[in-house]
This record gives C-alpha cells, sequence and structure tokens, in this order.
C-alpha cells in the first residue's frame, strides 16, 4: 500500500495526531509538491489494482464528481478510472446528519442538498464505489483482495 497525500491530508494529519514519520514506518508516502502530480504516472505502470481515496471531503467528492483533478488525490481518482482501475471512495457527507470526529470532540453535521447531490453523481462514475462508513471500507477492501485472490499484508514497505 502507498499513501498518496494532498497538501491538505498533509496540513490535517497532525491535528489528528497522525504525525508524517509514523505513517510513513507503514508504507510509503507521496506528498502533494508537484504542479502537475508527477506521482499519478506510477498508475500507468500497472502497479496498482485499486485506488482508495479517504476520507474525501465534500470539496474532493465534487472535484472527482465533475471530472476535476487539481490535486495529487482527484487526479489519481480520475487517471485510474480512465485505466479501468477500481476506486474506492469514503465520502464524509453521505446522509442528511453525520456525526464526525473533529479535532477535539465529535461533532454533528447536517451536509446541504448540493454534498449529498455530488456523492450521489459519484456513485455513477464508472469504476467507482461509493462507501459510507469505515466498516464498510474495510469490506469492501476484503471483498477487492478476494476478487484478486490477495490477502492483507502487514509488512512495511
Amino acid at each position: 500500500m502507498d499513501l498518496f497525500l494532498s497538501a491538505a491530508a498533509e496540513e490535517v494529519l497532525p491535528i489528528y495526531d497522525y504525525p508524517l514519520d509514523r505513517l510513513k514506518t507503514h508504507c510509503r508516502v507521496f506528498r502533494d509538491k508537484t504542479a502537475s502530480a508527477v506521482p499519478v504516472g506510477a498508475l500507468y505502470d500497472d502497479v496498482y489494482h485499486t485506488v482508495v481515496v479517504a476520507p474525501a471531503t465534500s470539496n474532493t467528492v465534487a472535484k472527482c464528481a465533475f471530472g476535476i483533478s487539481d490535486t495529487l488525490p482527484t487526479n489519481i481518482f480520475a487517471q485510474a478510472g480512465k485505466l479501468a482501475i477500481p476506486g474506492i471512495v469514503f465520502a464524509c457527507d453521505t446522509a442528511p446528519v453525520v456525526v464526525t470526529r473533529a479535532p477535539k470532540e465529535w461533532v454533528e453535521l447536517r451536509p446541504r442538498n448540493i454534498e449529498l447531490e455530488n456523492v450521489e453523481r459519484l456513485r455513477r462514475i464508472d469504476h467507482c464505489r461509493v462507501v459510507e462508513t469505515p466498516a464498510e471500507l474495510e469490506r469492501m477492501l476484503d471483498a477487492r483482495l478476494a476478487e484478486l485472490s490477495l490477502k492483507w499484508n502487514t509488512s512495511s514497505s
């Protein structure tokens, strides 16, 4: 597993007590530091069988739903779709009321109709599956690995 971080993700990771150095002990980390999303080129080398965008903020969902690829994660999502590589998106704003973890507490959010419509639009994109919970993401990943006759590998890169 490789981790591709948007600039925004890199910015908020420490707020949620996920230091970048700790993540690097578990996987390779690619950071959004290039204007043209150079790491996306690895998709063309037939290295990846699945792309996961998680968590996907309402901003990322909207960009993916409308084909905008101006960050590393949205560019990877778009290019994976064009290569028929299945994508799994853990969208954050999927229900009229969402309870989510903020940096200091749990909060209740009420996504607007536009966010809910963008999730539905995302569901219609080729090679894309949307999940709504961490448990659903895990089940989807397990199913994808089973489909490929693969198992989880917990060793670091």
